[in-house]
Formats: structure tokens, C-alpha cells, sequence
């Protein structure tokens, strides 16, 4: 569908977020609506608080737009596989046709790592990269986004990885240095040893650092010694909804 601007959401396991995107600048045309998600992220329930965002933006003026959907999950052929901090009714559940339906549109549907590599090959920092770019999102867990010559390929889950015993995100992930009350140099020592191994199974030509901890991106990234260049991204928490507005407009 060609148009200047789109509507993008992103669910998330503590908010649900949503804007319209201008799809040539990559920026937010609307102020950034947020809603909390509700309490044990359970299908029914974050299905009635995407409908009322989605009614807040179009309250505003805002209808007829191209819309897309980011998710915290495996995502194939519009059903969730997996759940990360939402219930695990998301589990092998037609997500797709069930959010369509609740929301009343066609939707094109992600999984939210996914979509901000997507608005980062796009719109930020791996922006005519050629090659392999590794994006990884470090908050409640580690997402993880492989584009290749500015191609996703999806569902890459290397937060999953094991590293020295231990689902690396359970030790790596900014919750778990807020979690444990750790230092930065402690959990950059956590992020050496997690960043080490993805750079020998993947040798990528850049890495992209996300999530709401990238904002501090100059108290950890400078002390990590890599081979593989890596920069925080540009649109950091944006980059969902960005990603899933661009993808929606494309398909």
C-alpha cells in the first residue's frame, strides 16, 4: 500500500506502545502513546488494551492507515511459538487473525526484535551496512535481529544461546544487572563473555545495541573488546514501533 506514514505497535512484557510513523524520515508523527500491559499478559487482555490504544491514535484523527504489530515471540505464519514475560497462552496461538479481529484492520504482524532491526537497516545505524548486522535488545530479556545486506531474517532468539551453563539472557540481560544490583563493570564482564561467543559462531561486520539501556550506551559499550564494531541504535525504545509501522506499509 503506498503512503507516506503508518501506524506501528509494540507490545512489550511491561508496556504496549504505539504512534504513527512518518515512513520517509523514520520519525514519530504523533506523540508515543503507552499503556501498561496488563498484569500476567494474558491473550484476552492484551488484546482488549491494544484495541484501546489503537482507539486513542484513531480518536485523534488518525484512520485508514496501514498497521502493524510487534510482539515478543517466535512469530511464523502469523502464530506465536514461544512467549517471553507474557503468558504462556501465546504459546502455538493464531495471534495474527486474533488481533485483526480485535482491532478490526489487517495487520502485518513481527516479532518486536525483528521489527527494530528492520527500522535500524532502515532508518538507523545499520543503514546502508552491507553485510551481516547483528542487533541485540538488552532489557527484560535480549532480543536479537540478524540483517543480512539490509534483509531480516527472522526469529534469530540468540538471547537463547548458552553461555558457560546458562540461558545467556538470564545472566546477560539488563534485568538481571538490576536484578542482582550489579555493577557496570560486572555486567559488562556479563556482556564480554555473552558478545565473545555470538561474535565467534556469527563473525558479523557490525553489532547494534537497543533497548532502554542503549541510553547509557557510553557506560558500557566503550569497556567491550570486540574484533566486530559495535554502536548503540539510533531509535533505541522507538524502534518497534518504527519497524512494525514500515513493515506494515511494505506488505
Amino acid at each position: 500500500m503506498a503512503t507516506g506514514r503508518a501506524i506501528g505497535i509494540d507490545i512489550g512484557g511491561t508496556g504496549i506502545k504505539g504512534a504513527v510513523v512518518d515512513l520517509g524520515t523514520g520519525e514519530l508523527v504523533t506523540e508515543r502513546i503507552k499503556v501498561k500491559t496488563p498484569p500476567g499478559g494474558r491473550p484476552a487482555d492484551i488484546l482488549r488494551a491494544t484495541g484501546e490504544l489503537l482507539a486513542e491514535v484513531a480518536a485523534r484523527g488518525h484512520t485508514g492507515l496501514p498497521l502493524g504489530v510487534c510482539f515478543p515471540a517466535i512469530v511464523k505464519h502469523g502464530r506465536t511459538l514461544s512467549a517471553a514475560n507474557v503468558s504462556d497462552e501465546w504459546i502455538d496461538l493464531e495471534a495474527e487473525r486474533l488481533f485483526e479481529t480485535e482491532l478490526r484492520s489487517e495487520i502485518h504482524f513481527i516479532n518486536d526484535a525483528d521489527a527494530a532491526g528492520y527500522a535500524e537497516a532502515r532508518f538507523g545505524a545499520a543503514k546502508g551496512e552491507d553485510g551481516l548486522v547483528i542487533l541485540t535488545t538488552l532489557g527484560t530479556g535480549i532480543g536479537s535481529a540478524l540483517i543480512f545486506d539490509g534483509v531480516v531474517v527472522p526469529n534469530s532468539e540468540l538471547g537463547h544461546l548458552e553461555v558457560d551453563g546458562h540461558d545467556a539472557e538470564s545472566r546477560a540481560a539488563y534485568s538481571a544487572m538490576e536484578r542482582e544490583d550489579l555493577s557496570w563493570d560486572q555486567w559488562t564482564e556479563r556482556l564480554q563473555r555473552y558478545y565473545s561467543h555470538v561474535e565467534f559462531l556469527f563473525s558479523p561486520d557490525l553489532f547494534v545495541v537497543g533497548g532502554g539501556v542503549s541510553k547509557h550506551h557510553e557506560r558500557f559499550l566503550p569497556l567491550l573488546d570486540l574484533t566486530t564494531p559495535i554502536v548503540p541504535a539510533v531509535h533505541r525504545n522507538n524502534a518497534g514501533i518504527l519497524g512494525a509501522a514500515a513493515l506494515a506499509a511494505r506488505f
